[in-house]
């Protein structure tokens, strides 16, 4: 019986593990969590805007909520990631590389906010992605110079404070710079994260949050991961002058944060105690090289099969955060940071039996492909070797995407229109 020490079928296993997933996924759902955090309705105008993955489900939430209000406004989401809407405008646009519907969207924005009054609200709703899906290039430079500098980071293993941190300095709305432009309208920002330790200014890059990095931070980032920018952009970077603005000179903003890592991990720890698991929380913030980590997941997954440490079977081991891919100058296959880290955990392990993980990241799209993530089981590497898959050079290559796809392991969830970042799961039976 599931529940008892080395009890758990592959099946039942594989069954838990999407269960624990989809509870985590399930706590983020604006449609169910939005409402609670809305503000007072203000005496003037209510201008609703944002970006990000779940901004068009947001914007529906919140017509929902409030169905006899005068609301407006515009949201940029994802290409597929929108929903009907009655009175605030929705435009879909490019993720992760911004398209010429990014800068559309955020100049519409930005637009839209301008002109207001003290007794108007600006309801902005962030969410991941918003860097990519509001792309307004700041004066001088082009939506390519912009195009080119977020390719280049995407592929150097810089994390996502650091590639926003570029992306703000280059952009004429991120970093503050649109609540700066709502003033002297009160600004209450929603948002959804989906970055390690939920800093308000690193989600979205901080449209509507006072920014503490500098034009220096930024060019130190593009010199340490060796990226050599285009001159436009370089000559940007070099605008001192023009800084986003800075703690303390936002007064008309507030922040509230309706949905966390934190809160999907123990909506999934929740899942897994009814499942008769024992889960441990690793953090809600792990980063690092996807494979790696893997390994030491499965060192971890080891030291409680073997020895109980640092508890006992059966146990499930948490974790999210947002690691990274370093895809270096060779070719490179199909695949995201969850199904690299899997396939990372699954050559770590070897094989070792009573050991089962599900990796995905909440928003249904690990990386680029058409999968959440995958599920890793004790016979993964049997499996992919009988299929004439070789898993270490499948590693090698970044390839791990079309390894579980052979292997019929990907988790498919379609958009799930929110998106806390990566959910990770280590069943030990």
């Amino acid at each position: 019986m599931a529940g008892q020490k080395g009890a758990w079928s592959d099946e039942q296993a594989r069954v838990a593990l999407r269960q624990i997933f989809d509870a985590a996924v399930a706590a983020a759902d604006p449609r169910v969590v939005l409402a609670q955090h809305l503000p007072e309705r203000p005496k003037g105008r209510i201008v609703v805007v944002g970006g990000g993955k779940s901004a068009a489900v947001m914007a529906a939430a919140v017509e929902a909520a409030w169905p006899d209000a005068d609301l407006s406004g515009v949201v940029v989401t994802r290409y597929e990631h929108a929903v009907p809407t009655k009175k605030i405008r929705v435009i879909e646009a490019s993720h992760p590389v911004p398209d010429a519907n990014s800068e559309a969207g955020a100049r519409a924005v930005l637009e839209a906010v301008r002109g207001l009054g003290p007794d108007d609200l600006v309801l902005a709703l962030m969410s991941g992605g918003a860097s990519a899906l509001m792309a307004l290039p700041a004066p001088g430079l082009t939506l390519a110079d912009k195009q080119a500098i977020n390719k280049a980071l995407l592929a150097s293993g810089a994390n996502i404070s650091e590639m926003n941190c570029v992306r703000k300095h280059l952009s004429a709305i991120k970093g503050g710079r649109l609540a700066a432009a709502a003033a002297p309208a009160r600004v209450v920002t929603l948002a959804i994260s989906d970055v390690p330790g939920d800093s308000p200014a690193v989600i979205g890059s901080g449209p509507t949050v006072e920014d503490p990095t500098t034009f220096a931070d930024a060019r130190s980032i593009v010199a340490r991961y060796g990226i050599e920018p285009s001159p436009q952009v370089a000559a940007r970077l070099a605008q001192d002058a023009d800084e986003t603005p800075k703690p303390g000179s936002l007064a008309h903003c507030e922040f509230r944060m309706i949905a966390t890592p934190a809160m999907a991990l123990a909506a999934g720890a929740a899942c897994a105690r009814k499942l008769g698991l024992t889960p441990l929380i690793l953090g809600d913030a792990l980063e690092g090289e996807s494979r790696e980590l893997g390994t030491v997941m499965a060192g971890m997954a080891r030291s409680v099969a073997t020895h109980g440490l640092p508890l006992a079977a059966p146990a499930v081991l948490l974790s999210g955060g947002e690691t990274t891919v370093s895809i270096g100058k060779g070719p490179a296959g199909r695949g995201g940071r969850n199904t690299e880290f899997l396939l990372g955990l699954a050559v770590a392990l070897a094989g070792d039996a009573g050991i089962w993980a599900a990796a995905g990241d909440t928003d249904g799209i690990d990386g680029t492909e058409d999968a959440a993530g995958a599920l890793v089981t004790p016979d993964t590497l049997v499996r992919a070797r009988a299929s004439g898959l070789d898993p270490r050079a499948v590693l090698a290559g970044h390839d791990s995407y079309s390894l579980f796809g052979a292997l019929g392991d990907l988790i498919k969830t379609g958009p799930t229109l929110t998106n806390v970042n990566d959910f990770r799961a280590v069943l030990i039976a």
